[in-house]
């Protein structure tokens, strides 16, 4: 019997699959506990559908994060702090102190998604990677500075 897995099913599908498996199975354990549904032309109809307008969702988000590294990589972030000799700063500069000085400027991105191996350390200016999409990778410049 052919059925369409609504949820994964360890060993033996993942979601939206279609795949052949015997008929009790599918009778006794897998409609009841609503983890799979019958394969008919209209639940393939559906699938189909679903499939489709997700990935019209996934390319509207990869076109959102282009757009957005666009905007980032013309930026600049300036941040001031406390520094001592040699340029060597008293603390450091994180990925969410960079995050709060985007958010001033309008821009709404997580902290995870800034990329900073290191915090920075140093004045001058640093390029930090930030992964906007899986695809979309930007690169901000940010300008540290000594705080007067």
């Amino acid at each position: 019997m052919k059925v369409i897995f609504i949820k994964d099913v360890k060993g033996k599908g993942k979601q939206g699959e279609v795949k052949n498996v015997s008929e009790g199975y599918a009778r006794n354990y897998l409609f009841p506990n609503n983890l799979a549904k019958e394969a008919n032309k209209g639940n393939l109809k559906t699938l189909e559908k679903k499939k489709e307008s997700e990935k019209k969702q996934a390319e509207e988000e990869r076109h959102e994060a282009v757009k957005l590294k666009n905007e980032l990589e013309k930026l600049t972030i300036e941040l001031s702090t406390k520094a001592g000799e040699g340029g060597r700063l008293f603390g450091s500069i994180t990925n969410k102190q960079i995050a709060a000085e985007l958010k001033k400027k309008g821009y709404k991105v997580d902290k995870r998604k800034i990329e900073l191996s290191d915090p920075i350390r140093s004045l001058g200016y640093t390029n930090v990677p930030m992964k906007l999409h899986p695809e979309v990778t930007a690169t901000l410049k940010v300008h540290v500075s000594e705080e007067k």
